[in-house]
């Protein structure tokens, strides 16, 4: 009697930390098995988790008993390899693909540590969209075309502008703009202060649907970071759209 109100408990636990937290209400699809309950995200609707009650023999338990368990899918194969030798974590049951396991609730692991692997399980299965709003800063190394916008001078009288969004950058992401030929080379470093400002602009030569608001902090010499040091010595052999920093050359760019 104890053991069951202990899993009532934690699986009403579960129930209140996703709704507190990410404000998901448990879905129940299935008639035949009215105790499953799933976890999904409301834009791409992908489970992050499924809460299961299963007879403890299906998991390989001694008993006759129903045993509350919880689907959780993780990104790291060698994290689930380690969890499941670990008491209270198993394969992931009826969900053997894509690094999910499963885990007792019957207070062998604690909710904290449960909780903690609901929100690996929430960040894996977020949409690109999402999971860019909560990742850390990222440097980019982002193209600009002196033949369309004389950025040699743009900062001269000031050093916030605007430029073209370009691919997931965000707010406090940091962009090197590589100026095209016949300067070939990077000349700034610029901080992200604002990003997906709605626009419209286009074209035979540039299509524009949002703007992102860049603050200089640095200038660099037209011949230190030109495309053939890129090129021969950290290895971009084309700047055609926003990328990441390598990063021998970001610690370079920091000299």
């Amino acid at each position: 009697m104890k053991e069951s109100l202990q899993n009532k408990s934690l699986r009403s636990s579960v129930f209140e930390y996703v709704k507190d937290k990410y404000k998901t209400e448990p879905e129940y699809l299935w008639m035949r098995f009215p105790n499953y309950a799933v976890f999904r995200h409301e834009d791409n609707r992908k489970w992050y988790g499924l809460i299961m009650d299963v007879p403890k023999s299906n998991i390989g338990l001694q008993g006759d008993e129903r045993a509350d368990i919880l689907n959780v899918k993780l990104e790291d194969v060698l994290l689930r390899d380690l969890l499941i030798q670990q008491e209270g974590y198993l394969p992931g049951y009826h969900i053997s693909r894509g690094n999910w396991v499963s885990i007792l609730l019957d207070g062998t692991v604690s909710f904290d540590e449960i909780c903690r692997m609901i929100d690996l399980s929430y960040s894996v299965t977020l949409s690109k969209k999402n999971k860019n709003k909560i990742r850390p800063p990222k440097e980019w190394i982002i193209p600009a075309n002196p033949k369309y916008y004389d950025i040699e001078h743009a900062f001269d009288n000031t050093e916030i502008i605007y430029w073209k969004q370009s691919g997931s950058i965000k707010k406090d992401d940091t962009v090197f703009m590589y100026i095209a030929a016949p300067v070939s080379a990077i000349l700034y470093k610029c901080k992200v202060v604002e990003s997906d400002i709605p626009y419209y602009f286009e074209d035979d030569n540039l299509s524009i649907k949002a703007l992102m608001k860049i603050k200089l902090l640095k200038e660099y010499d037209s011949k230190r970071f030109t495309f053939d040091i890129l090129k021969n010595e950290f290895g971009i052999f084309a700047v055609r759209g926003a990328r990441g920093v390598p990063k021998e050359l970001s610690e370079a760019l920091k000299g």
